[in-house]
């Protein structure tokens, strides 16, 4: 009896190390600062790319042109 008594507290001991451990890692997912800063580099990574980088620099140029259009006339 004192053998599964002990058997059942190591199980219910590792049980809550395991959970504390998956609270921690759960805590750490879901930082806000940590997903802004993950959102940000993403989106850095993706308009540095060439394709986009220049397709942004020429619908710029485009509304550039528009609103200068647009203030002469």
């Amino acid at each position: 009896m004192a053998d599964e008594t002990a058997r059942i507290e190591q199980e219910i001991t590792k049980a809550r190390e395991e959970l504390a451990g998956t609270l921690d890692q759960l805590v750490e997912r879901a930082n806000p600062q940590r997903l802004a800063d993950d959102a940000k580099t993403k989106a850095v990574a993706i308009v540095s790319r060439p394709p986009v980088k220049y397709g942004l620099i020429a619908v710029g140029a485009l509304v550039a042109v528009v609103v200068v259009r647009k203030i002469l006339r």
